[in-house]
């Protein structure tokens, strides 16, 4: 089984398009994508209508969520004044451009997807979030205790967890009390990275028949970067009434 997941595209269709290119030359089995196709790039529409041509299932993101509720707050959490008046600006942008079939198509999308395998053996779970199982919005980062972590999952009945929302991929491989080994894995963002890398993160899952979840090197989670025109997204945004903030972001990574 392969699986291609990615996430947090951000109105950023100049990545986005590369990204699937590079996908589907893999031949991944399945496609799901994460959630928060718009906020902070000029083009929320393009972004939505390219995954809806290609009928990928989409996750609700939080700023999905904001956007498809005409609000004026995506739940960002921003660091500070200056931060969140840059984001208000860019949800008002963006619910002034969006068409009306596009909110409601945000606002259809379900929280999570799960997904069950083992055929042959016990169940084993996929949970697809874009936050964490509890909230839309959390931020599971990488330093989050691994006890923490575990007994997330396991309230969640996840083997394998995904999700994105930090813009940051890892992917943690966690014991839990029975010895059998679960998976979380931040997806990173295709259209706004946040690790320094300013180029595109997705990330493929593969695994040959059951997953041996006693083995924790059974799932094999590639993280995929792909070069993309970063100033062409970048000159699209300066020239936009985003804020030019948002434009260095792309080039920087962060």
């Amino acid at each position: 089984m392969k699986i291609a997941l990615f996430s947090d595209i951000h109105a950023n269709i100049d990545a986005l398009n590369p990204v699937l290119d590079d996908i589907y030359s893999r031949s991944p089995d399945a496609v799901y994508c994460l959630g928060d196709l718009v906020g902070y790039a000029p083009y929320p529409n393009e972004v939505i209508e390219t995954i809806r041509e290609k009928g990928i299932p989409v996750i609700a993101g939080n700023y999905d969520q904001g956007v498809g509720l005409n609000s004026d707050d995506c739940g960002c959490a921003y660091q500070t004044e200056e931060d969140k008046a840059r984001g208000a600006e860019s949800i008002a942008f963006t619910n002034k451009v969006i068409t009306d079939e596009n909110r409601a198509y945000l606002r259809s999308l379900p929280a999570h997807l799960r997904i069950e395998f083992g055929v042959n053996t016990d169940p084993y779970h996929l949970l697809l979030v874009h936050g964490s199982p509890r909230k839309i919005n959390e931020y599971l980062f990488e330093d989050r205790p691994d006890k923490s972590m575990i007994r997330m999952m396991e309230r969640a009945e996840a083997h394998i967890m995904a999700f994105g929302h930090t813009h940051k991929p890892y992917h943690k491989i966690l014991e839990d009390s029975d010895g059998k080994y679960r998976h979380a894995i931040n997806i990173g963002s295709v259209g706004k990275p946040k690790d320094g890398d300013p180029r595109a993160c997705y990330a493929m899952l593969e695994w040959d028949g059951d997953l041996n979840l006693s083995d924790a090197n059974d799932l094999n989670v590639e993280f995929i970067r792909v070069e993309y025109h970063v100033e062409k997204a970048a000159n699209a945004v300066e020239e936009s009434p985003l804020p030019d903030a948002f434009a260095d972001m792309l080039r920087n990574g962060g």
